[in-house]
């Protein structure tokens, strides 16, 4: 006979207590609230929705004799059930079904069938889809940043969980919540740079310009042209961080940040600085581009014609190679290697952005002729797009290089840039650029209605496993808008366009058109009233002065 002597005591109380709380009580995380990311005006890029996640104990589960009604309530055959108790025997965890709606997690709770509990957690959406994807990023299925912003800032999203204490029944299921203990503490909200309203305009021209061209892939980026802020940044193809049944790895790519290219004739205003700088040329200082062909060791270089005696300022309207030569030529490598360096070719933008890279400029100790010129026209180095626009943005700025941020920059806490050039070859390299979208110029299919706008083109061979492929381009724009007064920086990238219209001036330059008149009209950028003065005809006015 087995006897039980209960002494009323506070002692022998404490003792019986803990040894139900032993038997009974049982510690359980809560989970904690993802931060929100959002846009520059405040609109949803990343929101958590709670969900509840269904799991069993598959040895409660295997004595229930219940696994077909369970299989019906999941929808799932019954077969696969019974797989899966097959693969966990013995185990006393695995998840039935993850991430389910609250209502359709209810209906399968509902059914009370022992050993099968819920786990409410939260489930990242995305509002904007696939417009922001390659942007935002997505999440693991465990709430883990492991892509694009999700994963840069993923120690600041994420929060931290906390605990309370709940009494389980002999069966294991919870009866009542005791109490908490640790409060969970939700992650704290990231406000990006980017305008949602750009973004989905970017998306939308870029989409209709692949399909027109039939590219490969595309990009473009606009950038605030004084803060460096991204205000846009899509690319294609695409996918939605919200369905991830299909999508191809390399779909999830930024290409703006993390795909290199030789940037090709769009850097030629960079060259042109360095002339500038030396002294030895002004906007007007005539070069001899006869007979329309230069040789360069080994390579010959040919314009379309003839031009013949041009000004500084027509090379770059008409995108001369052989002036580029002869001005490179006349300066040397080493004042054009210095002005790439200082705008940030060859330095990765400093966004933080997991992948950025950094693009390459070559530093040899030895030049062969033809490696200085193709440095100067934009072969034998590479950039990303977001860095030849934030090159672009020193043009439009005043001469100085706004640093990059993807987050928005609050009122007051501009950080500042650096000064790369003086204000003076700023409005001069401006000028040029507004001429290569005129009348004579190679991008008159870039004008804006409204607005002067400034920019220039490239047209690039792709490379392949043996060198370049002659069939295969490049096309793309940068530039910058209203040229008098700038407010944005865009460049297009058109991997692999098809047909007739596959370079820079036919292929990439209407799409700049195109968001640079959506962006200016988003951004309440009042057009410029016909006659009236402007910074660019000041500029073009006085061209003929000291450089």
């Amino acid at each position: 006979m087995l006897s039980l002597q209960v002494l009323n005591t506070d002692r022998g109380r404490e003792f019986l207590q803990s040894q139900g709380d032993m038997r009974a009580v049982r510690t359980a995380e809560i989970p904690a609230y993802r931060g929100l990311i959002t846009d520059r005006r405040g609109e949803p890029l990343a929101v958590s929705t709670p969900v509840i996640s269904i799991w069993a104990d598959p040895v409660q589960l295997a004595e229930s004799g219940r696994l077909p009604e369970l299989a019906t309530a999941l929808e799932m055959p019954l077969s696969e059930l019974e797989d899966k108790l097959e693969r966990y025997a013995g185990k006393r965890f695995m998840y039935l079904a993850r991430h389910r709606v609250p209502a359709r997690a209810r209906v399968v709770l509902g059914h009370r069938i022992p050993g099968v509990y819920g786990e409410r957690e939260y489930q990242r959406y995305y509002p904007a889809g696939e417009v922001a994807g390659q942007v935002v990023g997505f999440t693991n299925v465990d709430g883990a940043g492991i892509a694009g912003l999700e994963l840069a800032y993923d120690e600041w999203l994420r929060g931290i969980p906390g605990k309370k204490q709940y009494i389980k029944d002999l069966h294991g299921d919870a009866v009542r919540d005791i109490g908490v203990l640790e409060p969970a503490r939700p992650g704290r909200d990231l406000k990006l740079s980017v305008d949602l309203r750009l973004q989905y305009l970017q998306h939308r021209e870029l989409q209709r310009a692949v399909a027109q061209t039939a590219a490969d892939s595309g990009t473009i980026v606009t950038l605030d042209a004084h803060t460096g802020e991204v205000l846009a940044m899509v690319n294609h193809p695409v996918y939605n961080p919200n369905s991830r049944k299909g999508y191809k790895p390399g779909h999830t790519r930024n290409r703006a940040m993390t795909d290199e290219y030789e940037p090709g004739s769009t850097v030629k205003p960079l060259t042109l600085v360095a002339a500038l700088e030396s002294g030895r040329y002004t906007t007007e200082t005539l070069v001899d581009t006869s007979p329309g062909r230069i040789r360069v060791g080994r390579k010959v270089l040919p314009d379309p014609r003839n031009y013949g005696e041009i000004t500084v300022s027509r090379i770059l309207e008409k995108s001369s190679q052989v002036g580029v030569t002869k001005i490179a030529l006349d300066i040397g490598r080493e004042p054009v290697w210095n002005v790439f360096q200082r705008l940030g070719i060859g330095e990765p933008p400093g966004t933080g952005f997991p992948g950025e890279r950094a693009g390459l400029l070559p530093n040899r100790t030895r030049w062969a002729k033809i490696e200085e010129v193709n440095l100067a026209f934009g072969y034998g180095l590479t950039t990303t797009p977001l860095q030849l626009a934030r090159a672009y943005a020193a043009f439009a700025n005043d001469g100085v290089l706004p640093p990059v941020s993807l987050l928005a920059i609050d009122d007051g806490a501009l950080p500042p840039g650096r000064r790369v050039m003086s204000s003076d070859i700023a409005d001069k390299v401006l000028m040029m650029l507004n001429r290569v979208t005129g009348d004579n110029g190679t991008a008159r299919r870039a004008r804006v209605p409204g607005f002067e706008v400034g920019g220039k083109t490239g047209t690039v061979h792709q490379v392949g496993a043996q060198g370049y492929i002659d069939d295969k381009y490049r096309a793309l724009f940068a530039g910058v808008a209203p040229a008098e007064n700038p407010r944005i920086v865009t460049v297009v990238v058109l991997n692999g366009p098809k047909g007739d219209a596959y370079g820079g001036g036919s292929a990439a330059a209407p799409v700049f058109a195109r968001v640079a008149q959506g962006a200016l009209r988003l951004l309440n950028v009042p057009p410029q009233a016909p006659g009236a003065d402007s910074r660019i005809a000041a500029a073009d006015g006085r061209r003929g002065g000291a450089a």
